[in-house]
This record gives C-alpha cells, structure tokens and sequence, in this order.
C-alpha cells in the first residue's frame, strides 16, 4: 500500500503541474475582471511554441555532446513565453481594446490556438519525415527534466518532493508569489479593484486598461508553461497533435476550485492530477467506470461551486466586473 501511495503522489504532481500553470494564469486575469477561455488554446500555443525552439535548437546543433543546457533551456522557454504572449496581446485587443464579447473571442483563441499548434506540429512531423505522427526532443526533455541531484539519495521523500524537472518548482513558485502579490502588495489591491469595480478604480487614478493588458498577457505567458511543462516534461518531449486533451478545461475548473486563491490552486492542482489518473491504479476497472473516473474532477469543481453559491462569502466570490467589458463613457 505504501509503495503504491509513493508510486501514485508523484505522477499527481506531475498530471497537475499543468493545470497549476493554467489556472495561476486564469486567476490573474480573472482578477483583472476578464474571462478567458482561451486557455485551452493558449497552452497549446505555449507548447508549440517551446516544441518550435527546441527543435530548431537540437537541428542547428546537430548532436546531444554540442547542446549547451542553459541555451536550450533559454531558447525553449522564450519561444513558449513569446507564442503564448501574442495570445495575450490577441485576446486583449479584442476585449480590452475593441470590447469584443469574452465568452466568444476566448472560445475563438481556444479554436485558433488548438489548429495553429496541430499545423505547425505537423509540418515539424512531415520535416523529420517520422513513421509515426509524433517528434521527439530527447535531448531538451532530459535537460529540463533533470532532478534535483539528490533526490535519490533520500529514499521516499526524495521520490516524492524531489523527484522534478526545474518548471514543476517554478510553477509552486509562481502561484505562491502570485497570491502574496494579489493579497499584500498596491499592485494586487490596484488589480483586485479593477476587476471589482473598475469605474471606481479609473475615478481613483487607476489605469484600468493598463492593468487589463499586463495581468491578462502575464497571465496567458504564465497558462503557455503549462502547455511547456506538459509537452517538454511530462510527456518526455514528445509532440503529438491533440494529446493534449482536456487539461485546458480543467485548469479554468480549476480556478472555481480554488475560489480564486492562487494558494488553494496548488493543493487543488495536486488533487485534481491524482482524482485524473487514480483509475490506473484501481484493479478490474472497466472502461466506461474508467471514464467516469475523469469526471470526477468537475463533479468536485460543480460541488465547490455549489457550496461558495450558498455560503456567499465575499472573499469566495469571482470579482464582480468578471466577464464585463469596461466603457469609461458609462461612469
């Protein structure tokens, strides 16, 4: 039972480490009251994009003793941060800027997102010519998915705190900074009130579509990590045209999980990765029961939803401007 647990908490981790990186992005722009559920898109842009570096990077240096790991490691995260930034700007300039419905233009960024990572991921097929309809970046997967060097040597704790690639760290670190910065800092108060009442933080002074624009581009280059860490890390560097399957969605459920707290997303990104896999690890299940299983994190989500609905406390709540555009001309 215990090497079960052991064997099981780890690939939790790793199966949620990418809705933490989607849902950390959501909040902050949830925060700024923007609904974007372009993250499905955006994260699979964030992929591609890394998956695009990296290859032209082990192309250009032809063998694995020529790679340089910190180059790979720079050229492979700004190509991800650079291709989901752009989604950002894109996503900005219709609802920030020309105040487009978000419910429609996230759903767009979702299409579009999905089919320009599936064209691009398979021209880079056609160009290695490989039998299957997949690419393999070996050599970039293990520089990012190097341990810490002495996991090993520490039994089962290191297996189960120790045992990941540098993004997994960086994705705790992130959401963690993110809600010291939303709770203790001007920058989060400025945030929170943009999203909560942003006529009232504009007659305060507050740049509302300032604030709009750098939580929503932040937040869309925080979600294309996740796309990263999924393709470059957990998946062994292995691009395959819609693998990426409901991760997307999760993470924004996610999001409604953790009521908003990038904090609670992190041991909520922890149980909805282990309540994702937790049916391999029951004996004799049937494929249909096996299905239901993967449900399971929406049915927590709806069940969260449902709870923060009748308790209405405030500090649960979404901002309240979420999902509105802002006409200053209103005031």
């Amino acid at each position: 039972m215990f090497s079960t647990l052991i064997a099981f908490l780890p690939r939790a981790v790793a199966q949620g480490i990418p809705l933490l990186y989607g849902s950390t992005g959501e909040i902050l722009t949830e925060k700024s009251g923007h609904l974007n559920l372009g993250i499905p898109g955006i994260m699979y842009v964030g992929g591609i994009s890394g998956v695009i570096g990296a290859f032209l990077y082990e192309r250009a240096a032809g063998t694995a003793e020529v790679i340089v790991p910190a180059l790979a490691i720079l050229i492979t995260l700004l190509s991800s941060l650079l291709g989901s930034l752009l989604m950002g700007l894109i996503y900005c300039f219709l609802t920030v800027t020309l105040r487009a419905n978000q419910n429609v233009s996230g759903l767009a960024l979702t299409t579009f997102g999905i089919g320009f990572g599936n064209f691009f991921g398979g021209s880079l097929i056609k160009i290695t010519n490989s039998d299957v309809p997949s690419i393999t970046l070996t050599n970039t997967s293990n520089i990012f998915r190097t341990p810490l060097p002495f996991a090993s040597k520490l039994g089962w704790f290191g297996e189960v705190f120790l045992s990941y690639g540098f993004l997994a760290y960086l994705a705790i670190a992130i959401a963690i900074v993110a809600a010291i910065v939303l709770k203790k800092t001007r920058v989060g108060l400025h945030l929170r009130a943009v999203g909560e009442n942003p006529a009232t933080a504009d007659a305060a002074g507050i740049n509302v579509n300032r604030y709009k624009y750098v939580s929503t581009c932040l937040g869309s280059m925080i979600a294309g990590l996740g796309g990263l860490y999924y393709v470059i890390d957990y998946a062994n560097g292995v691009w395959s045209n819609n693998a990426f399957g409901d991760r997307g969605w999760l993470a924004i459920a996610l999001v409604i999980f953790a009521v908003w707290k990038p904090g609670f997303a992190v041991l909520g990104s922890i149980l909805f990765g282990g309540l994702y896999i937790v049916h391999n690890y029951i004996p004799g299940l049937t494929f249909a029961t096996q299905e239901l299983f993967k449900m399971s994190p929406y049915v927590v989500t709806i069940l969260v939803l449902i709870i923060i609905s009748m308790r209405r406390r405030r500090e649960n709540q979404p901002p309240a401007h979420l999902g509105l555009s802002y006409f200053r001309e209103e005031r």
